[in-house]
């Protein structure tokens, strides 16, 4: 199949608002994928956003600068993922130049179309609306069966693109039974049930119907933990294998009297008073050039058990979260738990709340005590509440968007005010909690302040407009002059009252961190 049939999908579904339109022009492309296996996860894996190789090296750096796009499409799915495949391969002396005439080679090949796609892709932001949810109705209705099933086979599977291949190749008639293959098994990693937000804790309890198990929220790295016999394996949230990097995580695990073990756990890094570890120094120990023996002499990780899929041959995903923690608790002592409250009392709650943030943690999580675990979701009986920091800062550049994006002006540039120059410090980028309304507003806005008109990817700005963003917090970088970057932003509202002279200084920035 040719790359322009998936670019050009990618622009009809961006194109649309609605979301069965949506599955219908992903379904119709699988359908004529089919045939070919390898196209299908490929196709599967790159619609909902993401490379099968994960990351390749390519920033935007790379792809600033782009020859001018081919005339006729040439370029198939599978020989664009191969190209991927050995970008990522690229290593030694001379690699960045190595890599830089890969990717210049595949973009000189794609049309211009492919071209857009291409950057979306590789720059992580191919936001034309197939999320998980709509990729997996499109799976069923490709496949022709339920999409109850496809939806249970991901969530055992942990791999949407592996559980398209089988419902498809097999043929409409067997693609159900294909997909019973999938079940939860020790070492095969579970995508991870996630948690919504809520504005309090009332707002939890109220929506868990007056009761709820609260329970510490750790600013550390979310592990899944598989053990069968001797043997145990650590994957990241994202599905990967980072068992070499945690020697601690598999001793921990070793440890407990359990011959079989799927569980959810947090790895982190604390301090000798048992405060945690700014969350870089606990990231650190996951990077793949890691030297593990000198990061443990340095700073061992510890980790904190809060949940269990399987316990010695017993499957435990369908029991309520109750039930599930009775199985820890007999299982894992309380030094290895994370803290817990079960309560319907909202001062109890607010008071467990302030404590665990006194200890230097993110918030605390609200669950539901007769939810099952929603794996590869993200469920409404997973509550966060944590406080939301907000800074006034100031646009200094504007990318154009991509997929449903494509026109708009869209990821901006957020600088923070330094007192000692008069000058503005780059802290980040964000595009999220943009509303239809306020990239049309943007666009306008930022197309007046553009200092050398709005050709090119990124657009200079006029250092004028003051955004309030909200943020989970700010950690070191070597990527923005101000050392720090900003963790999760997104966009709260444009603060058309302030000046850029009264925007949050640098200093204010640094104080978060």
């Amino acid at each position: 199949m040719l790359l322009l049939d998936v670019a050009s999908t990618s622009l009809d579904v961006g194109g649309t608002s609605s979301r069965l339109t949506k599955v219908a022009h992903i379904a119709d492309l699988l359908r004529r994928a089919a045939p070919d296996a390898d196209s299908v996860a490929i196709i599967v894996s790159w619609l909902s956003g993401e490379l099968r190789q994960r990351q390749i090296g390519v920033g935007w750096a790379s792809l600033r600068s782009r020859p001018p796009p081919a005339q006729q499409p040439t370029l198939t799915v599978t020989g664009v993922d191969a190209t991927f495949a050995e970008i990522g391969a690229v290593a030694g002396k001379g690699s960045a130049a190595r890599r830089a005439e890969l990717v210049a080679g595949l973009f000189a090949s794609a049309t211009e179309t492919e071209q857009t796609f291409l950057l979306g892709l590789l720059s992580g932001e191919l936001r034309q609306g197939a999320l998980a949810g709509i990729m997996t109705d499109a799976v069923a209705k490709a496949a022709g069966i339920p999409a109850a099933a496809v939806q249970r086979a991901a969530m055992l599977g942990g791999d949407l693109p592996a559980v398209a291949v089988a419902s498809l190749t097999a043929g409409l008639s067997d693609g159900a039974v294909a997909l019973q293959a999938f079940t939860l098994r020790v070492g095969r990693p579970v995508g991870p049930m996630l948690a919504q937000t809520a504005t309090s804790v009332a707002d939890a309890l109220e929506r868990h119907g007056g009761t709820a198990i609260f329970e510490a929220k750790l600013d550390g790295a979310r592990v899944q933990i598989h053990r069968d016999g001797d043997e145990v394996t650590v994957y990241t949230r994202s599905l990967d294998d980072v068992t070499a990097r945690l020697p601690e995580v598999v001793e921990a695990t070793l440890a407990l009297p359990v011959r079989t073990l799927i569980a959810d756990g947090e790895a982190i890094a604390l301090r000798p008073d048992n405060r945690p570890q700014r969350f870089q120094v606990t990231a650190s120990r996951f990077g793949r050039s890691v030297d593990v023996a000198a990061a443990l002499a340095a700073q061992p990780l510890s980790v904190f058990f809060f949940d269990i899929l399987h316990c010695d041959g017993v499957d435990l995903l369908d029991a309520d979260t109750a039930d599930r923690l009775a199985a820890l608790d007999a299982l894992v002592p309380a030094a290895q738990r994370v803290d817990r409250l079960v309560t319907s009392d909202a001062a109890a709650a607010a008071e467990f709340l302030k404590a665990t943030l006194a200890a230097g943690h993110e918030g605390v999580m609200a669950k539901a005590p007769a939810a099952p675990y929603l794996a590869g979701r993200r469920g409404a009986s997973w509550l966060k509440i944590k406080p939301v920091h907000t800074l006034d800062l100031v646009v200094l550049a504007v990318e154009w968007g991509s997929g449903r994006r494509r026109g708009k002006l869209s990821n901006i540039h957020l600088g923070a005010r330094d007192p000692s120059t008069g000058e503005f410090v780059m802290v980040g980028k964000t595009f999220k909690g943009m509303t239809d309304a306020m990239l049309a507003w943007q666009t306008a806005r930022f197309t007046e302040l553009a200092v050398d008109g709005t050709d090119g990817h990124v657009v200079e700005l006029r250092p004028e407009q003051v955004v309030e963003v909200a943020l989970d917090g700010v950690q070191k970088s070597s990527r923005y002059p101000g050392g720090v970057a900003l963790r999760f932003a997104r966009v709260l509202r444009y603060r058309d009252d302030k000046s850029p002279a009264e925007a949050d200084t640098i200093d204010n920035v640094r104080a978060l961190y």
